[in-house]
């Protein structure tokens, strides 16, 4: 579940990057073989009755009341439903043994403990079975589950695919950095073929005259969620700030609206100053590529005043990049 841990130093130390994928990709058994889904990172896995679809990580809950800027203005968003991870994926299946024939789901909901066991499952029935993480829309695997008397891949044949499966990954992260997007488009994050990610903002540093409208969009290969966040405050060493706070608001169930929502009423472009909301907020949302999500590829605003402005995602805070507006 995720890049094994023998290639995550080599991916996300020297490419900032990371896959989001199944290791191997496909898996051919017997039936009543067991499968140890390992997780690597914080993925699900998720197998629909035979021909169904993943669950939503997306849930909602009570509407947003009483949240405000820090001006003291409330946000659009208050009565809009307040976003959650789906009730449906709290509890989990990790450190136990399911059984699947194809007619009942099985998932092993949100790896929320600190080293979350394997979940087993023994695959009851014969068939080819897609599974998914719920998380990145996008990420997919295959079990194929052959009759005991025909031949499926050996051990060393399995570690072999595996290994290639790394190597091209590892080749598709050395280029994500330097993608060019369109003009006027910055990609929070990279990505390529086979759910490889670069975690980073491309190009990491713009410079741009007074008056100009960035977009910010999610990159097209991408099965992440980003959101593109500017703000008093560094969200990664500062959590007691106003960007640590709102990027805190992603450690709950629960989520804080200010780091989900947009920060501008829906079908208005912002102009972003350092007086902003109060204290020069400005969120994209939260963005995905996902067409089975509710939520946008993209947002832009306009830079109103020079300056020099650092921006964040509130789901991975590593991922930073710098606006210079002249």
């Amino acid at each position: 579940m995720g890049t094994p841990r023998v290639a995550q130093k080599v991916l996300q130390q020297q490419y900032g990057s990371d896959v989001n994928d199944f290791f191997p990709h496909v898996t051919t058994i017997h039936v009543g073989d067991l499968v140890r889904f390992v997780p690597n990172g914080f993925h699900t896995v998720d197998i629909p009755n035979k021909g169904g679809d993943p669950l939503s990580f997306i849930g909602t809950a009570t509407p947003v009341a009483n949240s405000v800027d820090a001006a003291g203005a409330p946000f659009w968003f208050n009565g809009q439903p307040q976003l959650s991870f789906n009730p449906a994926l709290i509890p989990n299946k990790f450190g136990k043994v399911a059984g699947y024939s194809g007619s009942k789901r099985v998932t092993s909901g949100l790896p929320l403990q600190e080293r979350p066991k394997p979940m087993t499952v023994n695959f009851t029935k014969k068939g080819t079975y897609t599974y998914y993480c719920n998380l990145h829309p996008g990420m997919e695997g295959t079990v194929k589950v052959l009759p005991t008397n025909k031949t499926i891949p050996t051990r060393q044949k399995v570690a072999a695919n595996v290994k290639k499966q790394i190597t091209r990954d590892i080749n598709t992260a050395k280029g994500l950095s330097t993608v060019q997007p369109p003009a006027g488009t910055v990609y929070v994050g990279s990505s390529g073929s086979g759910g490889v990610e670069y975690f980073g903002m491309v190009p990491g540093t713009v410079t741009v005259p007074v008056g100009t409208t960035l977009k910010f969009q999610m990159s097209p290969k991408t099965f992440e969620e980003h959101t593109a966040t500017f703000g008093p405050g560094d969200p990664q060493n500062d959590p007691t700030s106003y960007l640590g706070q709102v990027a805190a608001g992603f450690n709950s169930p629960l989520f804080d609206p200010r780091a989900t929502y947009q920060s501008e009423t829906p079908g208005t472009l912002g102009v972003l100053t350092p007086v902003l909301h109060g204290n020069g907020f400005w969120n994209s949302g939260v963005m995905d590529r996902s067409s089975a999500t509710p939520l946008p590829d993209s947002n832009s605003v306009t830079f109103g005043v020079a300056g020099t402005y650092t921006y964040y995602c509130m789901i991975h805070t590593n991922m930073k990049g710098t606006i210079v507006v002249q």
